[in-house]
């Protein structure tokens, strides 16, 4: 493919997955134009290729992807930074500033969102506002990989300051998933002094052990409930992190807290689905239930810095790369495979 002319691109209903090639976007006012270096899978791209997303972050057909990082080949009037030549990475959302929600500092929430997808390309074009908002430059020291990961674990500390993690927290994530394992990492950083971490897969809770999970709890072989209360002396966890986004899995999440402890509902249900909650466990248990979308990009320069300076080791969530062309092959593997958390993928 010639990378002067042409954009590899993804192009996809629910569950129709393909590369076409596409113009070279042109640059405008404010905007510049970056060669992918490195794009990251994530689980949310795997949920939008199985079961579609909410319409007003994302419309079918498109390109689609959301992390990346590479190098500015070119910039549009008006542009003062970044230059050309520089490697930079983005958020895949810019807040506008302006509305009610950002006037409350919940940029997260903004309500005219702008919403950058597109990194499973040789070439990404960055609008003004997110230029403006939310891109970071990459220090040379890092990897096009490692600061790609900047976006899930912008997501993820975000999620830590809704529930509070504290020196001496007992926490218990559901999921050892790439985002499981950044709460991991995330807790630890945090203070937390007793990690629990649950799964299905028990290759994903044996890499769970190696980054630091004081204990693992295996949900084919016993109730992952029962176990968390068991390994808390019969308490129950002071932080629950509930990492996969399914409506048993909030529930159980529910059911691990102590009592006037904090549930952090992290994953995203599919749309339209509902969880049952105890009246009981609100009331006389005074459990605080909190849920955690997106981020800021305050989070996003947040998790470069931690990246960068080595607070945070996210190489080892990296299991495996591939050329942009085998992308359907990385996501059939992300569906079947055990032990592969994230795919870096190289135009």
């Amino acid at each position: 493919m010639n990378d002067d002319l042409m954009q590899a691109a993804m192009l996809y209903g629910v569950k129709d997955l393909r590369i076409e090639e596409v113009e070279k976007p042109e640059v405008g006012l404010g905007e510049v134009l970056v060669k992918i270096k490195a794009a990251t899978t994530c689980g949310t791209d795997l949920k939008i290729l199985q079961r579609g997303y909410l319409e007003r972050i994302i419309q079918l057909p498109t390109v689609f992807g959301h992390e990346w990082a590479g190098e500015v080949v070119d910039i549009g009037e008006g542009v003062v930074w970044p230059e050309v030549g520089m490697r930079i990475r983005a958020g895949n959302s810019a807040p506008c500033l302006r509305c009610r929600m950002c006037g409350r500092g919940q940029y997260n929430l903004c309500e005219d969102m702008l919403w950058l997808w597109g990194a499973y390309a040789e070439y990404i074009r960055v609008p003004a506002r997110t230029v403006l908002v939310n891109t970071q430059q990459i220090p040379q020291h890092i990897s096009y990989e490692e600061a790609a990961i900047a976006e899930p674990l912008a997501c993820v500390l975000h999620g830590a300051d809704r529930a509070g993690v504290k020196l001496g927290d007992t926490v218990a994530i559901i999921g050892a998933g790439p985002i499981g394992l950044l709460h991991l990492l995330t807790a630890r950083k945090l203070g937390a002094t007793k990690i629990i971490i649950s799964d299905l897969i028990e290759e994903r809770l044996m890499f769970a052990q190696k980054l630091g999970a004081d204990e693992t709890i295996n949900a084919n072989e016993e109730d992952s409930v029962e176990a968390v209360k068991r390994l808390t002396n019969g308490h129950g966890a002071d932080v629950v992190v509930e990492a996969i986004g399914l409506p048993i899995t909030w529930e159980q999440a529910l059911r691990m807290a102590r009592k006037g402890g904090m549930v952090l509902e992290f994953g995203g249900c599919p749309l339209g689905t509902k969880i049952t909650v105890s009246t009981e466990l609100i009331h006389y248990g005074e459990v605080t239930i909190r849920a955690a979308f997106h981020a800021t990009p305050l989070y996003f320069k947040r998790a470069l810095n931690l990246i960068a300076s080595g607070t945070l080791d996210v190489k080892p969530i990296i299991t495996r790369r591939m050329p942009l062309k085998e992308i359907a092959k990385a996501f059939e593997i992300l569906e079947k495979s055990k032990s592969d958390l994230k795919i870096a993928i190289f135009p």
